[in-house]
């Protein structure tokens, strides 16, 4: 059965994250994991040569944990996720050894057939036997790997390019075989220049040409994973690690465990995620998130593995390791996006059904209408042309279209700070005209500073900060942390929180003290019953000024409120102004009160706002858009906004942001930097410019190269294709469809 990364039966063995289809199979690994797992600890981001999947780039959903060949087109299978230590293709060394060692009989069996009828030393009936003999190592051994895929589509049930190409070559070589062991067999009409005419050149030259194609398409398909491995690249070897009695010793990444204290010293790079515990710094994050600016970094603040120190020594104590940090999880969402299926494809994907069908009909066809109607040697005429026919068709073309192009363009997303989940993520941002964008940790920092608290009713302003900071131990909202922080900086003795319950969107809930406490939004209070009337006007001028209000209610009564303000990043004015720009309408959706929202909505110059709304109000916003015609993005970071982010027809989440909002969107932005839509909104367009040019190409290809294969323009011009230039054509067609999928890592965005 098939497992998703977002399913809810998940469980951690020896630092990495397992995912099970159902709770059975779930309680089945947690009762004896040694049974279905067969790894060392390795917590690094590259993957084990025994866990190796293999897949096929034209269909994502073969997959296997061996080395073998497609069984739907026939295609070599490669892994999933690149490695560093990747040798070269063994399946590009094989070609080019059998290219190189039979292209010199290719070249002499080619020059025999077109001047050898000129040569008085050599008789007709002996050149074709120099011609079998030199022509067989090539067909035979050169050629055997397309002869067993051809095979294989027929016991598969699947006819592919291979189906082709061996039907063509197979009874072109064939044939001539025939034709020069027994002549005899043949009528007058065959005998041409002394001789039964035999076709050895065809069935070789085709062989080299193919040879020739599949190295050129094997070395262009090697660079759409280069990407990946630029990721890889960047995670260092080793990490300085201090060990307890103080002293420090270099270690192997794959030694790094959660909750070590690591030293990264001026010019080295961050070995995992983490905090810093000492010192100060720049980080140069470009690598990770796209900006070449680089960020300051003092205690308290999180770093990325493989970020570059600058000139401060940091001590980092680490907090994922392996899998869970962010440069694998980059690379694992680029390896899935790329073996992603686009809609787009789907078009192709039912020509190609029938594509191989309907070409062998044509060159049955051929062969007869040439045979019955052509001139002598009519039936020679017909053979050439049917096997013409079958070389240069070809269905590799349609199913590379889009594949390439997705894998090229998700590795340029991923170096600029945008990660796509999938191929229709990449397809359907460009279609989108209406942006709802949340506040907190999207349009602003998410970081927010404590404000000032407020006490009524018999508590304190250092009261009410104590209560909410017990009762905010439970939460991991970012005005939660602020709050709990604000008190630790002013050694205020924190309670135990028990029976905590947080209502999403507007606040939580717990027994501080044997004290029920509430602490939210205005909803939240109404909810309690609780009447907020004899702060509203301090909550309102607070709420004027940016900053989002806190009600904090002690046993049903109102005990005060605490403000926090979350500054706008300095990003969001110009990622705002370029999203209008391009035609997008923005909307803000947040759960802080109305006035506040307001007032940041007036600095942004957002014409819509919705304040105080809860998840299933955002997921209702985005619905009602829908049901309007718009198509709708939604970007977020908490866990308030994943119902939203999953309906929307493109969820785009903010790397600082929740786990449960990345794997709710099919877009991550690392940076958590609302230019990088306008950025993925680019490379979506020029993606799909690509597709349509691939797609296009292969279909005028095929369009055009099957009926003048077949002979439709003898008639006019008396000309007819060569078999062996088919073999180019359809060798050069492929490559074709991928190089201009490369094209996309050049493009700006």
């Amino acid at each position: 059965m098939r497992v998703t990364a977002d399913s809810q039966f998940r469980s951690e063995h020896d630092g990495y994250q397992y995912y099970f289809c159902s709770e059975s199979c779930q309680e089945k690994f947690r009762a004896a994991p040694l049974r279905y797992v067969d790894r060392p600890n390795d917590t690094s981001v590259q993957p084990s040569p025994e866990g190796t999947i293999y897949t096929c780039p034209m269909h994502p959903e073969i997959r296997q944990d061996h080395p073998g060949n497609c069984p739907k087109c026939g295609m070599t299978l490669e892994p999933m996720l690149p490695s560093l230590e990747d040798e070269e293709n063994p399946e590009l060394t094989d070609f080019r050894r059998r290219f190189w060692w039979t292209l010199p009989l290719t070249a002499v069996v080619f020059v025999l057939a077109m001047f050898g009828h000129r040569l008085d030393w050599i008789e007709a009936s002996t050149q074709s036997w120099v011609e079998f003999v030199l022509s067989t190592p090539v067909v035979v051994w050169a050629g055997l790997p397309f002869f067993v895929r051809c095979v294989q589509s027929f016991v598969n049930r699947s006819p592919n390019m291979w189906t082709l190409i061996g039907l063509g070559t197979g009874a072109a070589y064939a044939y001539s075989v025939i034709a020069t062991v027994a002549p005899g067999v043949f009528p007058e009409a065959f005998i041409a220049h002394g001789r039964v005419e035999v076709y050895f050149e065809a069935a070789a030259v085709i062989i080299s040409l193919t040879l020739l194609g599949q190295l050129l398409e094997l070395k262009a398909r090697s660079q759409t994973s280069a990407a990946i491995k630029a990721l890889l690249g960047l995670a260092p070897k080793t990490a300085r690690r201090i060990n307890a009695d103080g002293t420090e010793e270099d270690v192997p990444l794959t030694h790094v465990h959660v909750g070590d204290l690591l030293r990264v010293r001026p010019g080295e790079k961050v070995p995992v995620d983490g905090v810093v515990m000492e010192g100060s710094s720049s980080l140069d994050e470009s690598m990770i998130t796209g900006e070449p600016i680089p960020v300051g970094k003092r205690v308290g603040d999180h770093v990325i593995g493989a970020t570059m120190n600058a000139t401060g020594s940091l001590v980092i104590k680490s907090e994922k390791v392996g899998s869970q940090t962010v440069l694998a999880q980059i690379v694992q969402m680029v390896a899935q996006a790329q073996r992603s299926r686009a809609p787009m494809q789907r078009m192709a994907d039912k020509v190609a059904g029938v594509f191989v069908v309907a070409v062998v009909g044509i060159a049955a066809l051929t062969l007869l209408a040439w045979g019955l109607f052509g001139p002598d040697p009519s039936w020679v005429y017909g053979l050439i042309n049917a096997v013409a026919v079958l070389i240069i068709a070809c269905p590799c073309a349609l199913g590379l279209a889009t594949p390439m192009s997705i894998m090229v363009a998700s590795g340029k997303g991923a170096s600029n700070g945008v990660l796509f989940r999938d191929a229709a993520a990449i397809e359907n941002l460009r279609k989108v005209n209406t942006l709802i964008v949340d506040k907190t940790g999207t349009l602003t920092e998410g970081r927010p500073a404590f404000d000032r608290a407020v006490g009524v009713n018999g508590h304190s302003e250092e009261d009410v900060l104590r209560l909410a900071a017990s009762l905010d131990q439970g939460s991991e909202h970012p005005l939660a942390a602020t709050i709990v922080d604000a008190a630790s900086h002013r050694k205020l003795a924190l309670e135990k929180v028990e029976n905590f319950e947080s209502s999403t969107g507007i606040g939580v809930r717990g027994l501080v003290g044997g004290r029920k406490l509430a602490l939210g939004n205005t909803a939240l209070m109404e909810v309690e019953g609780i009447s907020v009337r004899e702060l509203a006007t301090e909550a309102d001028a607070l709420r004027a000024q940016g900053a989002s209000v806190m009600y904090l209610a002690v046993d049903k009564t109102l005990a005060g409120l605490l403000a926090v303000s979350d500054p706008i990043k300095a990003t969001t004015s110009e990622a705002l102004k370029r999203l209008r720009e391009d035609g997008i309408r923005v909307v803000m959706a947040t759960g802080d009160g109305v006035v506040t929202a307001k007032s940041v909505a007036t600095r942004l110059q957002i014409d819509e706002f919705h304040g105080e709304v809860k998840p299933a109000d955002k997921l209702a916003l985005v619905t009602r858009f829908q049901e309007e015609g718009k198509v709708v993005a939604m970007a977020g970071d908490g866990i308030n906004d994943a119902p939203a982010l999953a309906k929307a027809d493109v969820g785009v989440a903010m790397g600082t942001g929740t786990d449960v909002a990345m794997s709710s969107a099919q877009v991550t932005l690392v940076k958590g930097d609302l230019r990088g839509i306008a950025r993925a909104r680019e490379l979506s367009e020029a993606t799909i410019r690509n597709m349509k040019q691939n797609l296009g190409f292969a279909f005028v290809y095929n369009a055009l190269g099957v009926p003048l294969a077949a002979g439709v323009l003898y008639p006019f011009t008396g000309l007819l294709l060569s078999p062996m230039i088919a073999a180019l054509a359809m060798s050069l067609s492929s490559a074709s469809v991928i190089s201009n999928a490369l094209r996309l890592r050049n493009v700006e965005i």
